[in-house]
């Protein structure tokens, strides 16, 4: 189906990758070119993409870049793969697969006819780089030592918490996005994950961690902050899943975290109805363990949906708190414009409904200057160890590397 897929200039697939969730409605969603478009130009996008919605309902799969609400602290730095501030379109096909049965939701051909011309794509094989050598832009030193930059102003009280992230790159490389994106999956499958590519852009996705749904006047969060490696020996696994249930530093990023996104949402949501569902909980993936909370809110019946993305976006948990201050550090401190990291990947409904991931844990693939790049990070508190942050920082890293170097 990808391989199908890949033959269009815009598609999107969404991959729960088989997490059951009472939130999940597919298992996964695939929309393929593109009936019309709207493309975030810095003028009220989120305003404009509301109308744009508006004036004719349909499904829209599409992106938010980090700097999608057009934040003015945010200045022009480089851009590694540069997606644009957001984009998003009505496919002209829409494949929907969930418990071993295939919808075709929207389509000009019948979905028999459809369904035969996926299976019978010819696949086209090419050389792939190999010895793929990737690295981080800066080196441990330069990580520790502005590590120790913003504790300093943590303890000056200009902030709580910072989500600093590093960067990793490598310059001609030649890949199979769908490859590479099905080794990703394999090794470690996510339930926010992601296939996207935009013209020459590829984001391979492989994301735990929901940024916001909305069902009805239903809103929900999905914050992670927290992480411990997994290990072969079960002893030693169960005790670091028990570390983040016990860890101060952890739960102290968590709870902020969480404190942040409540506020967030109460700017938006019925009085009272803004509640943490989930506190600390500890989801299992194949490569670590996370601290997850789950926090829910009722809309204001008044307020459009773009409303609600605008008072949470970007996420506290790629950012910070308080958000505003956090998100100046990290521009004066990374080294380059985040793009599409820590941005958001998902869909619209008809209805006015939602479902938007946080973009981490992904390899960003430019397929005509042929560069790979990926960033991980940590959220730094006054707690942080800058050896342990690095450390957590290469944890996340790892899975990406395999699956490029493999």
């Amino acid at each position: 189906m990808l391989n199908w897929a890949n033959q269009f200039n815009i598609f999107c697939l969404l991959d729960n990758n088989h997490y059951s969730s009472e939130d999940a409605s597919f298992e996964c969603m695939l929309g393929v070119g593109c009936a019309r478009a709207y493309t975030f130009d810095g003028d009220n996008d989120l305003e404009a993409l509301q109308k744009f919605h508006d004036q004719n309902p349909s499904w829209l799969f599409g992106h938010l870049g980090y700097n999608a609400t057009g934040n003015s602290y945010i200045k022009n730095k480089q851009l590694d793969l540069n997606f644009g501030d957001g984009f998003f379109f009505e496919p002209e096909t829409i494949i929907k697969l969930s418990l071993n049965k295939i919808e075709v939701l929207k389509s000009n051909k019948n979905a028999e006819v459809l369904i035969a011309e996926i299976e019978n794509t010819v696949i086209f094989s090419f050389e792939e780089s190999i010895y793929l050598q990737i690295k981080p832009v800066i080196n441990k030193a330069e990580y520790i030592a502005k590590i120790s930059k913003l504790k300093e102003h943590i303890k000056r009280g200009d902030c709580y918490e910072v989500n600093f992230c590093q960067h990793f790159a490598v310059e001609n490389a030649i890949i199979n996005p769908i490859n590479v994106y099905t080794k990703l999956t394999e090794l470690s499958p996510a339930p926010f994950g992601a296939l996207y590519k935009l013209n020459e852009n590829f984001c391979l996705c492989s994301s735990p961690e929901r940024f916001l749904q909305k069902k009805g006047l239903q809103l929900i969060s999905q914050p992670i902050k927290g992480t411990s490696k997994r290990d072969a020996d079960p002893f030693k696994d169960a005790a670091n899943k028990n570390y983040l249930t016990t860890s101060t530093k952890e739960k102290s990023e968590n709870v902020m975290v969480v404190d942040l996104v409540r506020n967030d949402m109460s700017m938006v949501c019925k009085k009272g109805s803004v509640s943490v569902k989930e506190l600390f909980a500890v989801y299992s993936f194949p490569q670590v363990h996370q601290l997850i909370s789950t926090i829910k809110g009722t809309l204001d019946e008044g307020k459009e949906f773009t409303e609600a993305i605008v008072a949470c976006f970007p996420m506290g948990s790629m950012t910070g708190a308080p958000k505003k201050r956090v998100m100046e550090l990290i521009e004066e401190y990374e080294f380059l414009s985040r793009g599409l990291f820590s941005g958001s990947i998902g869909y619209i409904t008809p209805a006015g409904d939602f479902d938007f991931n946080v973009v981490i844990r992904s390899v960003f693939y430019n397929d005509n200057n042929k560069k790979v790049s990926f960033f991980a990070g940590s959220g730094i508190t006054f707690y942080s160890n800058a050896e342990e942050e690095y450390e957590e920082c290469m944890l996340k890293a790892n899975a990406l590397i395999k699956v490029l170097t493999t």
